[in-house]
């Protein structure tokens, strides 16, 4: 017999009473292990959102989660571990050429990534319209890649961190998303069991965003980097403008794209300054100095990292994208300058005509989703295109146009978009 009760359990944190070391251990065990109905885990998120947890619950409730599965470990490796994790966001292709690049300046990047869901877009669905590319790797692949190439971005395995899969499920259904030791844990039990030496958050602040301003994301961002310290993972955190997309392209395919465009020393100038950012962000947590990440994009060394790593994944660098069966261009309603570009409603719309999911089983196309042709700051003439939408299935155009309906503000000559910079403070 157990010395615990779910109903307890959940009744302590209903009525606001801190959960103990044992509590917490119990309940997220014995969860794992189907003794805990998911109805009732479920009560205890809302419990959890509604009440809170002090930063001793915080860090208990992730050990627990870490200690669900299996821990990984890079000591084998001659190089140090660093890696990224974003918040989520409209346009966030960032992963792309970031884990390429910090590879290319003597770092190794172990990056696990996710899939999309709702209006926010997934690294793994972008790099699935890449032809033939694979997201799962055994571990002797995963490690033989990170040792040779330098850089792994790949769906995570089953058994890291298996309390959270369960949990994050039930999260998206009931409501309880948005509670901030929740999301804290569930980033920091993956990122810890992955193994990595040192990690760079970035937290994304706006509309696009599950923070929608700069406070909550500041103690979300205070929380994760104290969980990475406590766990002896050097953490830094960024707090991220996510008012407005990233870049010019919201979708899968479109976005890698544009992701190879910044390797080729291209691309849209948010995209290279963020990326740039994060990088030497990344380096300076892996103790690498003196390597100046926005020359291996110049010279070309990034690029050759990323068609290694595409290559390793059974993907064909050289082949051309997916591109979608429709197309339908939305031109700006009158001169002037653009002062809003929301990035909610261009997530939506692009998960609308079909580059995102309702749920986590749901396909993707790899073609579909919003170009913008005009960032906040630009001049436009009306007429002139604003967005185009791409789709295979042209019955989508019509919900789509409808969340682009007040995505934008277009103000007279002379006005200037009232937006938060782009990197807008570091944690940690």
């Amino acid at each position: 017999m157990s010395d615990f009760d779910a109903v307890d359990v959940i009744r302590a944190k209903r009525d606001r009473q801190p959960l103990s070391d044992e509590q917490i251990d119990w309940v997220i065990a014995a969860y794992t292990r189907g003794d805990v109905a998911h109805e009732q885990m479920s009560a205890l998120a809302m419990a959890i959102l509604l009440n809170g947890m002090d930063r001793r619950e915080i860090a208990r409730w992730t050990a627990a989660m870490i200690a669900s599965g299996e821990r990984m470990s890079f000591d084998g490796l001659d190089r140090p571990t660093t890696d990224k994790h974003s918040t989520g966001g409209v346009g966030d292709k960032i992963t792309l050429p970031l884990a390429p690049l910090v590879a290319a300046c003597g770092a190794a990047v172990p990056q696990l990534s996710g899939r999309g869901l709702g209006h926010t877009g997934g690294t793994l669905d972008k790099l699935e319209a890449i032809p033939g590319w694979r997201a799962t790797l055994t571990g002797p692949e995963f490690m033989s890649q990170l040792r040779e190439v330098g850089a792994v971005i790949c769906a995570a395995s089953d058994k890291l961190a298996p309390a959270d899969k369960l949990l994050y499920g039930q999260r998206d259904v009931t409501g309880t998303v948005e509670s901030i030791p929740l999301i804290a844990s569930s980033i920091m039990s993956k990122k810890i069991a992955e193994g990595t030496g040192a990690l760079v958050l970035d937290v994304k602040v706006g509309s696009g965003a599950f923070m929608k301003d700069v406070d909550s994301a500041r103690e979300l961002a205070e929380t994760m980097v104290a969980l990475g310290a406590d766990s002896g993972v050097r953490t830094v955190a960024l707090l991220t403008n996510m008012q407005t997309p990233l870049g010019l392209t919201a979708g899968n395919a479109l976005e890698v794209q544009e992701s190879v465009d910044v390797l080729a020393g291209g691309g849209p100038d948010d995209v290279v300054e963020l990326t740039l950012v994060l990088a030497r962000e990344m380096l300076t947590a892996a103790g690498i100095e003196g390597v100046d990440p926005a020359e291996r994009l110049k010279d070309g060394s990034a690029m050759d990292v990323w068609r290694a790593m595409i290559l390793a994944q059974d993907g064909d660098p050289d082949a051309a994208l997916p591109t979608a069966r429709e197309a339908h261009v939305v031109p700006a309603p009158a001169d002037g300058v653009l002062t809003r570009l929301d990035a909610f409603a261009v997530g939506v719309a692009a998960w609308r005509l079909g580059a995102g999911r309702a749920r986590k089983e749901d396909p993707v196309q790899a073609g579909a989703g919003v170009q913008m042709h005009a960032k906040p700051g630009a001049r436009v003439r009306g007429g002139e295109p604003l967005f185009t939408l791409h789709t295979d299935t042209p019955e989508r155009f019509e919900r789509a146009l409808e969340a682009l309906q007040d995505a934008t503000t277009i103000a007279p000559d002379g006005a200037r978009p009232d937006l938060l910079p782009l990197v807008i403070d570091r944690v940690g």
